[in-house]
């Protein structure tokens, strides 16, 4: 049974205050991911949560709210998924982690393989950057170059060599990389504007790799211009580098395929996660099978992790993926994903621009198409962060920043949607 947004529940009252005192005594900043934390949208502490169910969320204090936030992506049924729940269960009956090959971890690998065109072999570890991290050592293996060329704006996890003018969390915080990267680090790392294919040409010769966001999820939802990824698979055949997608988001999401499915555009190599996980903490590397063998113990590219494969991240990603070979699950994804954007541009009267993916949207506080990092950020964040204070006033969370996506899941519906745009559509005719 779905509970209401704006209901409470017999939880303590005004908890979360105190919680977060502790917190910040025992972690630094009191979260374990600076987004959480709520500074860029004016909050002075973050939400605890206590429990999820489909597409809603319940605080520590009882507060109930629709949530488009989904944890970052991964939970494309909803919050605890019958289905999905009952299969970590029964993994974990089994136990939780034995350091050797499993059937699940194989499973999952057959899915994988199976859904992504570009993907002949895959290598399971336990997050999105640390396939990000191995990627980078598995192309300039194969390559024997050392220069990576990324996009302004693209996050591929907090790998030293690929924090430069990135997206999520250090857009949010609005600094250019961080602190403890020795410049030598980032020397061998070429930025350029996303979109913008002439600027990458010359920057290609020479290089191991180019890392992209098929679809930037990270600066907001940025979809690439036509001829962008055709653009960058010709140039990086004529130079000899390798093509990175970073699907960690839209790898399940924009298509079972991901976006290389969408666009018919293929890599090289794949990175993967989020979905691929079911909500447990996964990533996955995957690419040609001639490229993927360079690893070990096949090859010597060393890659190793104590939980990779885990049988309860395996037995969730299985439980997914399997449910996600039906191809209409994607034809509700989309249409919830239109009708929430159709709606939320229809509130905004012109006064913030929609951007779409499939079931991942950015509503930027600012007119106009946005095409890149430098074109987001003049977006309008004071604007952002009054609007998602004003919708969590009424029951609806959306992502604390304006450089991250609304997901939408299957457990999302028209009432949640139409729950949603109203409540937007009040605060722009105020």
């Amino acid at each position: 049974m779905r509970f209401d947004t704006c209901s409470r529940s017999s939880a303590p009252e005004l908890v979360t205050g105190d919680l977060f005192d502790r917190a910040r005594r025992l972690i630094p900043g009191g979260v374990n991911s600076p987004v959480r934390a709520m500074r860029a949208v004016g909050l002075e502490e973050p939400l605890f949560i206590r429990r999820g169910e489909g597409a809603y969320l319940e605080d520590m204090d009882g507060n109930r709210f629709v949530d488009w936030v989904q944890s970052w992506g991964p939970l494309i049924f909803g919050h605890a998924d019958v289905e999905t729940v009952a299969a970590v269960r029964a993994a974990a009956g089994d136990g939780t982690s034995f350091g050797a090959p499993t059937l699940g971890e194989v499973e999952l690998a057959q899915e994988i393989v199976d859904a992504v065109p570009s993907v002949e072999q895959v290598r399971l570890v336990s997050s999105g950057t640390e396939a990000a991290m191995s990627a980078v050592r598995l192309a300039r293996a194969a390559t024997g170059r050392d220069r990576l060329v990324k996009f302004a704006g693209g996050y591929h996890g907090h790998v030293d060599a690929l924090l430069a003018q990135a997206g999520s969390g250090v857009a949010t915080l609005g600094i250019p990389s961080t602190p403890g990267v020795p410049a030598a680090v980032t020397a061998d790392t070429a930025v350029y504007p996303y979109n913008d294919l002439a600027a990458v040409d010359l920057a290609v010769d020479g290089a191991a790799a180019v890392l992209v966001e098929p679809i930037a999820g990270n600066m907001g939802v940025v979809p690439p211009e036509p001829g962008f990824l055709e653009g960058l698979r010709g140039l990086c055949d004529e130079a000899g580098a390798l093509l990175v997608f970073d699907e960690v988001i839209t790898g399940f999401r924009v298509a079972r395929g991901g976006a290389q499915e969408r666009f018919g555009v293929l890599p090289d190599l794949t990175i993967l996660g989020k979905i691929v996980g079911g909500g447990l903490p996964v990533g996955a590397l995957g690419g040609r099978r001639e490229l993927m063998e360079l690893l070990a113990p096949e090859g010597d590219v060393y890659q190793a992790g104590t939980l990779s494969g885990n049988p309860l991240a395996t037995a969730a990603g299985v439980s997914v993926l399997r449910r996600l070979r039906d191809p209409s699950v994607y034809e509700e994804l989309e249409r919830l994903g239109t009708r929430l954007a159709a709606g939320l541009a229809e509130a905004a009267g012109g006064r913030a621009t929609i951007q779409r993916v499939g079931a991942m949207a950015t509503l930027f506080c600012r007119p106009g198409r946005v095409r890149n990092l430098e074109e987001a950020e003049r977006s309008d964040a004071e604007a952002y962060a009054a609007l998602f204070r004003h919708l969590l006033a009424r029951g609806i969370y959306v992502a604390p920043s304006q450089f991250e996506a609304l997901f939408v899941s299957l457990a999302h519906g028209d009432e949640e949607i139409d729950r949603t745009v109203a409540a937007a559509a009040e605060f722009f005719v105020s």
